[in-house]
């Protein structure tokens, strides 16, 4: 990568930042399209955020996505955030533009596109959603607006209900679960917990309620033992890979205003998962 002094600068904020597979995919996706950019990780701490933020600007940075733990944190410190950013509560990509920085979560349609990719439609079918975090709200957003019934179950019983109450103002067919297992004619499952980060961890959900004919996805990006459950039992499985993937390229979409080479950006992503 040749550096000039024409180089713009995209990068990610997060603590800790030295684990993510960021720059290598759109690194990747500039040096394809011969765009003169670089993307850099970025070690901010939660009390250095602000300035962080201010440097967008004093940059001339084309922008930068945001992680954990920030994704909240960020919203007061931008000058616009969009509709679906403002009904998750979190950000993870911010553009610059004269100056004036707007916060998106390109995560939820990231999920989408991934399951778009592997032939999964959720309209009209029944989803239960493990969790009620960030990334599941991020996920059920779309999820509702696209017609699927959901079923929601999260160990955080007020998180949940907060999570159900707000998905009714986006659309019908939402429901709250007392335990995942009641979610007996689930047809899709979704893991949007972080069981599985670690090896040894418990599954999500009992998986005597797991068939052959569900569609079992997980967000975290590795091969899980709920996904490694479903491959043993016969069901389609979808990691989280996936959705890194997409959320990456709509972000690299919104700072350039190019299409990004998807198909570069992906084999970089899976040349690096571990």
């Amino acid at each position: 990568m040749d550096v000039s002094g024409k180089t713009k600068i995209a990068g990610i904020f997060g603590y800790p930042i030295e684990h993510t597979l960021s720059p290598a995919m759109h690194n990747a996706a500039f040096a394809s399209l011969g765009i003169d950019a670089c993307y850099v990780a970025f070690r901010v701490a939660p009390p250095d955020l602000p300035a962080a933020v201010q440097a967008i600007r004093s940059l001339n940075m084309l922008g930068v996505n945001i992680t954990v733990p920030h994704k909240e944190q960020v919203i007061p410190l931008l000058d616009e955030v969009n509709e679906e950013a403002s009904f998750i509560g979190a950000v993870n990509t911010v553009t610059s533009a004269e100056g004036v920085l707007t916060g998106y979560n390109t995560d939820g349609r990231g999920f989408m596109r991934s399951l778009e990719e592997d032939g999964v439609d959720v309209t009209g079918k029944n989803v239960l959603m493990i969790g009620a975090g960030g990334a599941s709200r991020a996920v059920s957003y779309y999820l509702v607006k696209a017609g699927a019934a959901l079923s929601l179950y999260d160990v955080n019983a007020p998180r949940a209900n907060k999570l159900a109450t707000d998905l009714c103002k986006v659309g019908t067919g939402v429901s709250l679960l007392g335990h995942a297992e009641e979610a007996v004619k689930a047809d899709i499952i979704i893991n949007a917990t972080p069981l599985g980060l670690k090896p040894g961890d418990p599954l999500p959900v009992n998986p005597g309620i797991l068939t052959s004919t569900m569609v079992i996805c997980d967000l975290v990006y590795r091969k899980t033992d709920l996904l490694r459950e479903g491959d043993r039992i016969g069901a389609k499985t979808v990691d989280g890979s996936g959705m890194l993937l997409w959320q990456g390229a709509l972000a690299f979409e919104l700072w350039t205003g190019v299409r990004p080479p998807v198909d570069v950006m992906r084999k970089v992503l899976l040349s690096n998962i571990t």
